[in-house]
């Protein structure tokens, strides 16, 4: 189970607020940098190697977008500097296990989400990614190289779509959908792998693979919500912010976006019921299968109760038992021993006790 203690490790622990130092469980990798420099009529892709050299290429005339993949190298701490991003923003931005969240400071908002990435063998990948929002300018920090941020590019690049023609604020609002649009398919395959589950409830063919598989989806639903529930919360209150930061005509999009964002969290919640209710059918089954065995083995045990005590009685050593002495003792036994075990199998048939 993870630590409630979000964000709190021993590296940090002493430390001023707002020092930068990173905090993850994942192993950084080296940043590099890249600029969309668009407007309506052009754009164009620069991926200079060093944080002078990007800014130098930043038009204060168009809309910039700046990609950072990675965390180490303290090209986010200089990037953040030349920006005039506050320090604990930037201690934020490397803290990887820090909750979503939206802040507001003088000429920019800063803003933590998580994106998600689906596998082929049904785990999910989590990620941290940072934005900073300025008028003309958006800032978006990543931990590790890919994301799902391929369809604004195609749109910057053809020329489809609103971006082009929109500002920094409709940017961030078009790769923050993005990330909401992945959440769908993340959610999508935890329902196809409870769907499995729910099928194999009853009979599964290997009870141990079975609970720990079950077991470890309903820790990621439990990880799911503890992620996607603040993003959320940050869509909400970007939506307050109309009028200092977003325009009024970005408001019905961060309202769509958030309805997308309500059914998502609905649907985690009903898969999260969904899972106790198979662990509940599971648990029947193996219930009921124990029950069937248990009266198995009471009927045998009660039809030999009596053939017990019959043995139990002619195994007496008493010299004066005037049976032991006859012929027709030793096959009379049997057959008294037999009528009764016959007649109480017939019995239990009768009341359909098996």
């Amino acid at each position: 189970m993870e630590s409630p203690f979000v964000g709190i490790s021993e590296q940090s622990r002493g430390l001023p607020p707002g020092t930068p130092i990173y905090i993850g469980e994942r192993e950084p990798t080296q940043s590099k940098l890249s600029l969309y420099v668009f407007d309506e009529s052009a754009w164009r892709l620069e991926c200079p190697a060093t944080v002078a050299a990007l800014l130098d290429f930043v038009d204060p005339g168009k809309v910039n977008w700046i990609n950072v993949n990675g965390l180490t190298g303290g090209v986010v701490e200089r990037l953040c500097e030349r920006l005039g991003v506050h320090p604990l923003a930037v201690a934020d931005i490397l803290n990887t296990a820090h909750r979503p969240k939206v802040e507001q400071y003088d000429d920019y908002f800063f803003m933590i989400t998580k994106m998600l990435s689906p596998h082929e063998d049904g785990s999910v990948e989590y990620e941290q990614v940072s934005f900073i929002v300025k008028p003309h300018l958006v800032v978006t920090i990543q931990e590790t190289p890919g994301d799902c941020f391929g369809a604004v590019r195609e749109r910057i690049e053809t020329g489809s779509g609103r971006v082009r023609r929109k500002d920094a604020v409709y940017l961030a609002y078009g790769l923050l959908d993005l990330i909401v649009d992945n959440y769908f398919s993340v959610v999508e395959g935890i329902g196809d792998r409870l769907e499995r589950y729910e099928l194999d409830a009853a009979h599964p063919q290997d009870p141990t693979v079975f609970m720990t598989g079950l077991q470890e989806l309903k820790s990621e639903l439990l990880r799911l919500r503890r992620a996607i529930w603040p993003v959320r919360d940050s869509v909400a209150a970007l939506m307050r912010l109309e009028g200092a930061v977003i325009p009024g005509d970005l408001i019905p999009f961060l309202r769509d976006l958030h309805e997308n964002l309500v059914q998502v969290i609905e649907a985690l919640e009903t898969y999260r019921e969904n899972a106790a209710s198979i662990l509940e059918i599971y648990l029947s089954s193996v219930s009921n299968r124990m029950n069937e065995v248990m009266k198995v083995l009471t009927i045998i045990s009660t039809i030999f109760i009596p053939l017990t005590f019959l043995a139990g009685v002619y195994g007496m050593n008493f010299h004066y038992m005037p049976e032991l002495s006859q012929p027709w003792a030793y096959p009379a036994l049997w057959v008294v021993m037999l009528a009764i075990a016959g007649g109480m199998i017939h019995y239990f048939k009768r009341k359909h006790w098996f």
